[in-house]
């Protein structure tokens, strides 16, 4: 459910980090992070120096949630070395199973 503003000059970038951050893996559904709805948001600095994301987890009771906020930041640290990094973990809006996309539901079997 990530949102794009349009016209963004900086939505190459952002489908970028996206990409990337789909090398992030939900350990308990097995599904990535992007596909599972749990990145609201990519912004970039005006200079794209910057990268934040802004997430949240499926519940704020989340067992692994130290570990995939951990494996987001080494997964940008990776990919794009130099830039300045903030994860922002958000709790609106809750987060439901409606966020996740049709691959994702396709990898869980439900549709």
């Amino acid at each position: 459910m990530i949102i794009y503003e349009v016209p963004d000059d900086h939505s190459f970038m952002k489908m970028e980090v996206a990409d990337a951050l789909k090398t992030v893996i939900d350990p308990e559904l097995q599904i990535n992070i992007v596909d599972m709805g749990l990145v609201y948001a990519i912004e970039m600095s005006d200079d794209e120096t910057n990268i934040t994301v802004e997430m949240t987890l499926s519940s704020k009771f989340c067992p692994m949630g130290e570990s995939i906020m951990s494996a987001v930041k080494n997964c940008i640290l990776r990919f794009f070395p130099g830039f300045g990094l903030n994860v922002k973990l958000v709790w609106s809006p809750v987060w439901n199973h409606d966020f996740i996309s049709d691959d994702g539901k396709r990898r869980l079997g439900t549709q």
